[in-house]
């Protein structure tokens, strides 16, 4: 069985060698690509205030987190949750660093040592969509996910919204399958099938003009080709 988990954290400022923290953890399991509701949300005494330009973004005041838990009180539950399972984050290298510098403080070994991996969906929205804007606010428009509620970055509703992005991002990967999702030990998946046979698909033809602009295309091509295009070569033939 496929495990996820989308992972967020709000932190005091930007800098986890610096001395920020973290101050917010939420996570969202996926089984087998599917929501679950075993969800994981937590906030944290930092220790520390969090930075101005910080609180205009998570709008968690230093008041509200004084009597939260530290991490270190909490680190016992958040690493049996994540335990094993395939680690989705959104620009990862930020939030593993700070929670490799949690773990650090306390004597625990790095966060990749207890995950099965981490998937990066910034690295593969850049691969996916070169020179636009990648931020999750801008692949929810693109996808079509609605962040309508999103006005303060909230770590468990960010986690909530990366996990639609993700499976979006990724849904090219599922197998073209029609059914349930039943499975046995000798045929595999169950496979609808689908009878094609009356289907008649129509024939556009192209219009005049169309066609008048295809030729005028082929013209400027093989001039720029010196005559050598490969239809050329086949007509000559």
């Amino acid at each position: 069985m496929s495990r996820q988990i989308v992972l967020d954290t709000e932190t005091t400022g930007l800098s986890a060698d610096s001395g920020d923290r973290i101050i917010e953890l939420g996570c969202v399991e996926l089984l087998n690509r599917k929501l679950t509701g075993n969800n994981l949300h937590l906030y944290f005494n930092p220790g520390r205030n969090s930075h101005e330009d910080a609180l205009k973004v998570h709008g968690i005041s230093n008041e509200f987190l004084k009597d939260k838990p530290k991490f270190s009180e909490t680190v016992d539950d958040i690493l049996e949750y994540l335990q094993g399972a395939e680690i989705i984050i959104h620009n990862a290298a930020f939030d593993v660093g700070f929670l490799n510098k949690e773990l650090e403080l306390i004597g625990r070994p790095a966060f990749g040592s207890y995950v099965a991996g981490v998937t990066d969906t910034l690295a593969m929205a850049k691969e996916m969509y070169p020179g636009k804007r990648n931020s999750l606010d801008a692949l929810c428009d693109r996808l079509g996910v609605d962040n309508s509620g999103r006005t303060l970055h909230g770590a468990l509703l960010d986690a909530e919204l990366l996990a639609d992005v993700y499976i979006n991002l990724t849904r090219g990967q599922d197998a073209l399958l029609i059914g349930d999702d039943t499975h046995d030990s000798t045929s595999g998946p169950k496979v609808a099938a689908v009878d094609l046979s009356a289907l008649v698909l129509p024939v556009l033809r192209a219009s005049e003009s169309e066609q008048a602009a295809h030729t005028d295309v082929l013209a400027q091509i093989d001039k720029a080709s010196g005559g050598k295009t490969i239809w050329r070569t086949v007509l000559a033939a």
